[in-house]
């Protein structure tokens, strides 16, 4: 009997021994076969070597501060050293115990996975986890190929671990991880769910993102769904900090009483900092990709190959400037509201049905929707439903999105209610541009006002005419030149009647300096001068300045009868700012590939256009509109504009050269300001030129555009990093002509001039 269970015991031993020896041989026979590519193709060496990884381009401002990116997956790797020591602590606790002791495969893990059925946690070190990030991406569902790819993972693994240290492991694979919310690698990971660099992440931080590890979607803390999850999983990660001896027990049961706490600052194109400006420079960068291929010949993919695009943007200044026209155009739009109110064809003036039902209906062909409705094959008529249909949706508002339920035609015209604005500023000596707002909210007014959009840009065009007139004929601003019409008659400079405009008060009378007419902005004086002159010569004085536009040398230009972009009028006026010298505006300074390596150094483009006598010159006339004429409101105590000027009184003591500029019907508004080292352009106005203020008091450039200039400039001066000039403008050691007139002329009863009604609408 004890023989025969001897015999039975033996037998089973022998059994367990040949099944153990028989998985141990088809495990070794597997791993032979995947290593030898018999399970299907391995990465190279040299794909080992550089792991092929979607890389997203970063767009670094001229501080240093990544103010956006183009991607496929918002990914932007980052080394070892720029990860938290939390973070890593927390990763290793949680996801890999023995990550420093194996060198790829956990075997002991894996015999605890195969015993207790997986119960007791998988068997995946952080290096398998890599090795499928990198060349698995997603598991198969059929279980024999997914023993397949199990083999060669671990192959991978082994690989790595020879390829690389740990460090590094560590870092690929945090980089790889997607932590959905646009939020691709742990560097996005980090400021989007906390707004901060991944260096900085605390321990709490740090063990949120170690637990979306095991499932980004079921243990997010930004899906309201899933935060408990969440919470329950970023104290089992406390726990293993504990366990792992990178906590103490009493932090931990402090750290897990904390509340769930997170900084959501979502990174989409909509969102950041210099939206607009990031669109153009798209744009700029898809030609220059097509224009400059990699050394093989290929193309380089911006959403791919993490380039690194270094611009002139200034982050603090782009911030000052959004923060201006926010600031200013929120509580302009509820002056513009309240007006609206009494206007029955609201938001629109001078139009008839059918004129406003044109525009309506042009705006609805352009949007996304009509778009998307045509490609699914809807008529005409299914689309007039589905406009006309009320629905549930979010709109813009200045105090945030509203829920609420309207037809998709009435919402074209409530947004059609809203003014628009734009904000350029160009450092004048280098071309550099350091701020660019091309609009109110780039995710529900996408047009930008900078580049795109050309407007009618009144008499911001009349320094041009004043400047050729001080090159070409040496004029100075104390010649004087009668304030009486002015007639230029048909047939000269191929004009088909006579042209004589009237000043906008319809006041005329005596003899005007040329620096009180031009801070004045009397148009009979100015109509004087281009004839003096020639339109041509404006013309090409204004081309050679930077506007690129082509402009016909008709007499109607010295009164701003020209659409104009925002771009360039700012370009131009920086050619007054720089001694006559025109520096090529600037949005890149350099654009390096993923490792580093420069591919490209951008250097400014000059040309003369002045010389530095009359470009000080022009700005000597410039700085009597700021001082006594219709930009007066930036050193004034008293404002006919009521609280509609933004942040009034700005009392600015310091040398500014400035233009207003107001078109017919109020329906743009223009201020373009100078100091030595800076030259900003601010226009405002409706999408259509019918959607405008009623009257002048709030319709002028002095009003709609003046005051986010001014509380840009505050904004830069109080920043003491950024250097922005207080100073004089330098003027030449020898300037012949004569700058020293008389004080201009005040109005009765006031210490400071009243600021001139300023129309420039009658060509």
């Amino acid at each position: 009997m004890a023989k025969t269970q001897k015999t039975s015991f033996r037998k089973y031993l022998l059994w367990f021994w040949g099944i153990l020896f028989s998985i141990l041989l088809i495990f070794i026979l597997l791993f032979y076969t995947a290593a030898s590519g018999g399970l299907g193709a391995l990465p190279t060496f040299e794909e080992l070597e550089n792991p092929q990884t979607n890389l997203a381009t970063e767009v670094i401002s001229a501080d240093g501060v990544t103010i956006g990116k183009y991607a496929k997956e918002n990914r932007t790797p980052i080394k070892y050293n720029e990860l938290s020591s939390n973070l890593v602590n927390a990763l290793v606790a949680t996801e890999d115990e023995r990550f420093y002791e194996h060198s790829g495969i956990d075997f002991r893990g894996t015999a605890r996975a195969v015993i207790k059925l997986g119960k007791d946690g998988g068997a995946s070190t952080i290096t398998q986890q890599l090795a499928k990030n990198l060349f698995t991406k997603r598991a198969s569902r059929n279980i024999f190929k997914r023993i397949g790819q199990k083999m060669k993972e671990w192959v991978v693994a082994t690989k790595l671990e020879r390829q690389y240290t740990k460090k590094e492991i560590i870092a690929m694979y945090l980089n790889t991880q997607d932590f959905i919310f646009n939020a691709v690698g742990i560097r996005s990971a980090a400021r989007i769910y906390f707004g901060k660099e991944a260096k900085d992440l605390d321990v709490q931080e740090s063990a949120i993102l170690v637990a979306m590890l095991k499932n980004p979607r079921q243990y997010n803390p930004h899906r309201e769904i899933s935060k408990n999850k969440s919470l329950r999983r970023r104290n089992v990660v406390f726990a293993q900090m504990a366990k792992n001896g990178f906590l103490t027990i009493q932090e931990k049961d402090s750290l897990q009483k904390l509340p769930l706490t997170i900084n959501y600052t979502p990174e989409s194109h909509s969102d950041g900092y210099a939206t607009y400006f990031r669109t153009h420079l798209q744009k700029m960068m898809r030609k220059w990709v097509k224009e400059n291929p990699k050394p093989n010949g290929e193309q380089y993919d911006i959403f791919r190959d993490g380039l690194k695009i270094y611009v002139t943007i200034d982050s603090r200044m782009q911030k000052y400037a959004e923060e201006a026209v926010t600031e200013h155009m929120a509580n302009l739009q509820s002056y513009f509201f309240k007006e609206q109110k009494r206007n029955k064809t609201a938001p629109f003036y001078d139009l008839e049905k059918d004129q406003i039902k044109g525009i309506l209906n042009r705006a609805k062909k352009n949007s996304e929707r009509y778009k998307r409705l045509k490609i699914a094959g809807k008529t005409s008529k299914e689309i007039d439903e589905i406009f006309n249909k009320k629905t549930k949706m979010k709109v813009f508002s200045w105090k945030g999105n509203i829920d609420t339920i309207m037809s998709p035609l009435d919402s074209i015209r409530y947004y059609k209610h809203f003014l628009r604005s734009g904000l350029l500023s160009i450092a004048p000596q280098t071309g550099h541009i350091k701020a660019w707002v091309g609009g109110i909210n780039n995710k529900h007014f996408k047009y930008d006002a900078v580049a795109q959009q050309k407007r009618q840009v009144g008499s911001t065009f009349k320094p041009f005419v004043y400047a050729t007139a001080i090159n070409q004929l040496r004029k100075s601003p104390c010649d004087l030149l009668p304030n009486t019409p002015y007639t230029i008659p048909a047939g000269k400079y191929g004009i088909p009647e006579e042209w004589t405009p009237k000043n906008s008060n319809d006041k005329y009378g005596g003899m005007l300096s040329l620096k009180d007419a031009l801070a004045t902005s009397t148009n009979v004086v100015t109509a004087n001068l281009i004839d003096q002159v020639a339109p041509i010569n404006v013309v090409r004085l204004a081309n050679s300045a930077g506007i690129e536009t082509e402009i016909k040398p008709n007499p109607s230009i010295a009164l701003g009868a020209v659409d104009l972009s925002l771009y360039e009028m700012v370009s131009a006026y920086s050619t007054f700012a720089n001694k006559g010298l025109r520096v090529k505006p600037m949005i890149i300074t350099r654009i390096e590939d993923k490792n580093g390596t420069v591919l490209k150094d951008f250097v400014p483009k000059t040309q003369e256009v002045l010389s530095e006598e009359s470009a000080y010159v022009i700005l000597n006339l410039l700085q009597g509109v700021t001082d006594s004429g219709s930009g007066i409101r930036l050193r004034s105590k008293w404002t006919s504009g009521g609280k509609a000027v933004t942040g009034f009184p700005y009392e600015f003591d310091n040398e500014i050269a400035g233009k207003t500029g107001t078109t017919q019907n109020q329906s743009d508004g223009w201020f373009m300001g100078i100091v030595p080292n800076l030259a900003t352009g601010v226009w405002t106005g409706g999408e259509d030129r019918a959607t405008h203020f009623a009257g002048i008091t709030k319709g002028q450039g002095a009003t709609m555009s003046l005051p986010t200039w001014a509380l840009f400039m505050k904004k830069c001066y109080a920043d003491k990093t950024l250097n922005i000039s207080k100073e004089d403008f330098e003027k030449p050691e020898n300037l012949s002509i004569n700058i020293d007139c008389d004080e201009p002329v005040k109005e009765e009863g006031k210490e400071n001039a009243k600021i001139p009604v300023e129309e420039d609408t009658d060509f």
